[in-house]
């Protein structure tokens, strides 16, 4: 098995970036428009036509403002998605882990840089918040 884990700072209070990571609307600014609701046990879809392609997650923990965590299963993955936060000094950190890879392939590969380079995007949404 092969595990994401990537660590980001955000210069925003860690109530905005979790509002980043549960509120659907936003979520369609910078991962893709989605159903997306933070109840554990809630099954949605984040779509996106132009790749063809639909993510199922379902909701499996919400610990606002500390930790959610859902699965995130579509094309060739069914791994699971977890963001934990915390605030020190200002600054709020996050940790991403994105476990169930079956090895370092492109899917693990593409979901690395993939979720890199969409919390650059979060942070310019919640920049312009």
């Amino acid at each position: 098995m092969a595990d994401i884990s990537l660590d980001f700072e955000f210069e925003n209070p860690i109530n905005k970036v979790w509002n980043g990571l549960i509120d659907s609307d936003i979520l369609s600014k910078w991962i893709m428009a989605n159903d997306f609701q933070p109840i554990v046990g809630h099954k949605s879809q984040f779509r996106n036509p132009e790749w063809n392609l639909i993510v199922d997650c379902e909701v499996l923990v919400v610990d606002e403002p500390n930790k959610l965590s859902y699965t995130w299963v579509g094309g060739p993955i069914n791994t699971v998605v977890t963001w934990t936060l915390k605030e020190e000094d200002g600054v709020t950190y996050v940790h991403l882990e994105q476990t169930g890879f079956e090895k370092e392939d492109q899917a693990f590969n593409g979901a690395k840089y993939g979720w890199a380079s969409k919390v650059e995007d979060l942070k310019k949404v919640l920049g312009e918040m």
